[in-house]
């Protein structure tokens, strides 16, 4: 569920501002237009939100910003931590993609750069639950990275790997990156109507509405 990959945070916890700020040119491209990432998470958004995956709180800083009512997610002790410094008198819990306690009410589910912790029979499995429980009109959006194909993926792999960039191409070949075609059968197929916005070379905004 994710979770496989949860220590990782222990160390980028203390840099994760940095590397997405543009700091580390290895994965410039991956965070490219980051601030304008998150608001475009933001913007699609409906309050009373639930956010997948917190970290130090930037996401949630663009969400609170518009007033919305925010519960955060975060299986991290160590990014859950940061965002409380931050924000201590919002809801943060313990809990990840598929495993989490729900507030009264939700509207929308929200998350940037996690949900490739999940495989792709984990995400059908997270999509299916989302749409159990949004009622009609209620959105999914989640900014990730996603390829177009798999060949899209192969070959940015071989491209990364001329560059020199040992840690992303490992990060690549680890997680679960997915293509577009594979997220788009599974909302449709779970009662979504969704949209693809591509927000830099990796990352696209997936926009689903419940039907």
């Amino acid at each position: 569920m994710g979770r496989e990959f949860v220590e990782i945070f222990d160390e980028w916890v203390h840099t994760y501002d940095a590397s997405v700020g543009g700091e580390d040119p290895e994965y410039a491209a991956v965070f490219e237009n980051y601030k304008d990432i998150l608001e475009a998470v933001a913007k699609k958004a409906v309050s009373p939100v639930v956010e997948f995956g917190t970290g130090t709180g930037n996401l949630t800083a663009a969400l609170l910003s518009r007033g919305f009512h925010v519960t955060g997610i975060e299986p991290n002790a160590a990014m859950r931590q940061a965002t409380e410094s931050k924000f201590p008198q919002m809801t943060l819990l313990d809990g990840d993609f598929l495993e989490f306690d729900l507030p009264e009410a939700v509207s929308s589910f929200v998350s940037s750069y996690a949900f490739h912790h999940l495989t792709d029979k984990e995400k059908e499995q997270a999509i299916k639950l989302y749409a159990s429980l949004l009622p009609s009109g209620g959105k999914v959006v989640f900014a990730d990275t996603v390829f177009e194909s798999e060949e899209a993926k192969q070959g940015r792999i071989v491209y990364e790997e001329g560059e020199g960039h040992k840690n992303l191409v490992e990060d690549l070949k680890r997680e679960y990156y997915t293509t577009l075609p594979v997220l788009e059968g599974l909302f449709q197929q779970n009662g979504f109507d969704v949209n693809f916005t591509r927000l830099n070379d990796y990352v696209f905004l997936m926009d689903a509405t419940k039907r």
